[in-house]
């Protein structure tokens, strides 16, 4: 979670687009990542873990100050202002939960198996209909997720309902009727202003019990989710939240829940600044799971666009002095959107709201907003009407939203990796998770270029298209002189174009003639003999202890 130092190299640029999310930085990060040291059970004797300032206090805590002492803390409960918040907030407090999950993650650079199991905790708040919520980040990859109620030294057995990846919620329940008795469902509040006070409450690392922290809203825009690698709504806040908050609710001063804490700005020269998903957006997941009996996701406008600042730009696509909008740079080809929308249409408006040259509209009161937070209040499915300048002419069009998949995925969404394996050659197709399991947090810099070309550029030609490569090669006598080849694009098979990795395992499992010939990026190419290469596939998988020459989800 702290700071990391950038390696020599640039770090490629995203273009401005509304269903490709510019990376996030390395400083913004997830505040209880699975992969901190305080999630690992480690063998010998526990660590110490350091005094936060957002542990509760007792007469013998410590701050910057000095002890605070008895004396003090009765002046704090005397203070009609202190009493007043306590009133409002302290009884939600009871509907806050800590979650328990052991993870289970796939191995994407050894796709037929699994990581070691880790543990890791985390916080929840009761919602109605017997439902919790949490990040979705904290269940991710569970193998069996527990929760505790303030109090109580019981841990009771969770069912994971859904799991929101694009806007990091999870949705729980426990069928255990004990868990229930005395829990309130947390009433939801309207987006806050600035200036706005809140409390976050959880239960970060440094104690077993609940924390309270409090602080202000300093900023509402459209903020980079780093665990779903999307751009929704967001609250900045200047309140302590730290590994184990996540999950946890924010109340404002009335008592009402109007976020949840997810992430945290680590940076050197900034201090206190997290991260809270607005009601907005969780009542935007509960709707729809509730809609759908499932979680199906934010809908996107396929399109990548670009400001219409410069006033000679303006003046060459045909726009008058009154219009404002922004221009298509390209369509996504899977997208509905497709068959009405074309490359150089300017778009004037969606919904009925007129869109400014830099891509934003009217927010509230002198504020505003990037236009892609009118398409985050849609639903899978739902109709938008949109204003677009063609050509001098102005069209409107009622278009379908619908989510898109990315070439290359930025999430597995809980699903195991698929891989394909044929005379030691292992096939996988490339996501995110695989860039950073192969080459670490630093893969933008580290990840061959042309594979981050297609992952930054690039739009999938149809639905079911994937980048197919050559993840290493487990040696043999057959492979002789190939051995070096590792992550390099499969691009044809005999001549014919590789489109997904089962159509690659369907053609070769298929093939029968004499030579196998793989065409591979940087004009590579493989040829092995068609009999003897079936022939050395099971002896190579039964050196390494591997199961099967391809994943489940390719047999079917």
């Amino acid at each position: 979670m702290g700071d990391s130092k950038r390696k020599r190299g640039c770090k490629p640029k995203t273009p401005k687009t509304l269903d490709t999310v510019p990376n996030p930085t390395n400083d913004v990060d997830l505040i209880d990542n699975p992969s901190s040291p305080h999630h690992c059970r480690r063998r010998g004797r526990p660590k110490k873990l350091p005094n936060h300032s957002d542990t509760p206090l007792s007469p013998s805590t410590s701050r910057r100050d000095g002890p605070v002492s008895p004396m003090a803390l009765v002046a704090m409960e005397a203070d009609p202002a202190w009493e007043n918040v306590a009133a409002r907030v302290f009884p939600a407090m009871d509907s806050v939960v800590k979650v328990f999950c052991v993870h289970t993650e796939p191995n994407f650079s050894l796709p037929w198996q699994r990581k070691r199991q880790y543990s890791s905790s985390s916080s929840g708040f009761v919602i109605g209909g017997r439902r919790v919520l949490t990040n979705a980040h904290s269940v991710e990859h569970y193998t069996q997720v527990k929760l505790k109620k303030r109090g109580s030294d019981t841990k009771y057995l969770a069912t994971v309902l859904a799991i929101g990846t694009e806007c990091d919620i999870a949705m729980l329940t426990v069928d255990d009727d004990e868990f229930w008795q005395g829990m309130s469902p947390l009433e939801f509040g309207d987006l806050p202003t600035l200036q706005d006070s809140v409390t976050v409450v959880g239960y970060p690392i440094g104690g077993d019990t609940i924390s309270v922290t409090s602080g202000v809203v300093s900023r509402i825009e459209i903020l980079s989710y780093v665990h779903g690698s999307t751009e929704l709504l967001g609250l900045q806040i200047d309140a302590a939240i730290n590994s184990g908050n996540s999950g946890g609710p924010a109340f404002n001063d009335k008592g009402k829940c109007v976020g949840i804490a997810f992430q945290s700005l680590k940076h050197e020269d900034a201090e206190n600044i997290g991260y809270v998903i607005p009601t907005p957006v969780i009542t935007h997941f509960i709707q729809d799971y509730e809609n759908n009996g499932k979680y199906t996701g934010f809908p996107i406008l396929g399109v990548e666009w670009q400001k219409m600042e410069n006033p000679d730009l303006r003046t060459a696509m045909g726009m008058r002095p009154n219009e404002k909008g922004v221009r298509i740079r390209r369509v996504d080809p899977t997208a509905p959107e497709s068959k009405v929308l074309k490359p150089s249409d300017v778009i004037l408006s969606f919904d009925g709201v007129d869109i400014a040259n830099d891509g934003t509209v009217p927010f509230r009161h002198g504020e505003r907003i990037a236009f892609s937070y009118l398409i985050s209040q849609k639903y899978s499915g739902d109709n938008a009407a949109i204003k677009v300048l063609r050509n001098s002419d102005v069209f409107k069009f009622d278009i379908k939203l619908d989510s898109h998949k990315r070439l290359i995925p930025a999430h597995s969404k809980g699903k195991p990796p698929s891989y394909y394996i044929i005379a030691g050659f292992v096939f996988t197709a490339v996501s995110v998770p695989y860039l950073r399991s192969e080459y670490g947090k630093d893969y933008e810099l580290e990840a061959p270029v042309k594979l981050l070309d297609k992952l930054v550029h690039s739009m999938p030609q149809s639905p079911d298209e994937q980048i197919v490569v050559v993840s290493q090669v487990l040696v043999a006598d057959i492979n002789i002189g190939y051995e070096d080849i590792v992550n390099t694009q499969v691009l044809a098979f005999n001549g014919k174009p590789v489109k997904n990795l089962k159509s690659l395992a369907t053609m070769v499992e298929s093939y029968h003639d004499e030579y196998l010939k793989f065409d591979l990026e940087y004009d590579q190419i493989v040829v092995l003999c068609t009999k003897t290469a079936k022939a050395a596939t099971l002896d190579i998988l039964s050196t390494h202890c591997i199961p099967s020459s391809m994943s489940d989800d390719l047999k079917s």
